[in-house]
């Protein structure tokens, strides 16, 4: 067990580094990219009576895999011919940038700590995946939970509404910082990803428990890595065949 843990932080510090692994552009026909299509489908499910245009995902704690899964989701949307905006929101771990080899020198936070939202498509980025932009973390703040529960904030939701047919937010995770709690009830629905092995039962209880008092819409959960097969399949972290999606109950298999 030990062992997996200090796997998994090198991996959650690799993606910190290099970005998260999106297979979904790089191998679209190998089976973990159809695997994130089969998620995509069951989110649109699960939307069907409300219609999603914004959507969150974030995890209990740290290195479950949060910015793998909502880079994968986010060009699968783009593939099916969506123009799909990407905002990173994680403001004191951004990967974005990392990810999708763009610039961090302006981004949310410029655009939020400046005034910049009637403009905001200034700091949008193209990517090398067709229909998929992206708005990075820009520089780190000193008070990123104020700016994510600001006014500008929900004006700027409102306009990205407007402007793309989906908006993919990453956001911290729920027991690290307030920002993920603020920004639930300012989307149209969540979706929380869960690392097998990694995630314990307490810290899921908790995560229930405070987006629930955020009366958040909790489209399902994403179960990564459920088989342990990561390292085998060639792909690195969150590329093995264990994504799986759930909704209503967010318990996890018994600890390993």
């Amino acid at each position: 067990m030990a062992l997996f843990h200090r796997k998994t932080k090198k991996l959650s510090e690799d993606t910190m580094l290099n970005g998260a692994k999106v297979i979904t552009a790089v191998h679209p026909k190998a089976i973990v990219s159809e695997q994130f299509r089969t998620i995509r489908t069951n989110i649109e499910f699960a939307s069907v009576t409300h219609p999603v245009k914004t959507i969150m995902f974030t995890s209990a704690d740290a290195s479950e895999g949060k910015s793998t899964v909502s880079a994968n989701l986010a060009i699968t949307w783009a593939q099916q011919g969506k123009r799909v905006l990407f905002v990173d929101a994680d403001l004191r771990r951004p990967t974005v940038h990392k990810t999708f080899s763009v610039e961090n020198v302006n981004g949310l936070t410029s655009i939020l700590a400046q005034n910049k939202v009637e403009n905001y498509r200034d700091l949008v980025q193209t990517t090398p995946v067709e229909n998929l932009y992206v708005v990075t973390s820009g520089p780190v703040p000193p008070n990123p939970s104020e700016l994510l529960n600001s006014k500008r904030m929900d004006t700027l939701i409102k306009r990205m509404h407007d402007d793309f047919d989906m908006v993919v937010f990453d956001v911290p995770p729920m027991l690290t910082v307030t920002a993920a709690q603020l920004l639930t009830a300012k989307v149209d629905g969540v979706v929380l990803v869960v690392r097998f092995g990694v995630t314990n039962k307490a810290a899921l209880s908790r995560t229930k428990e405070l987006l629930d008092l955020a009366h958040a819409n909790v489209l399902g959960y994403v179960m990564n890595d459920s088989t342990g097969e990561s390292e085998r399949s060639g792909y690195g972290y969150g590329y093995g065949y264990g994504y799986g999606y759930g909704y209503g109950s967010t318990e996890t298999k018994k600890d390993k």
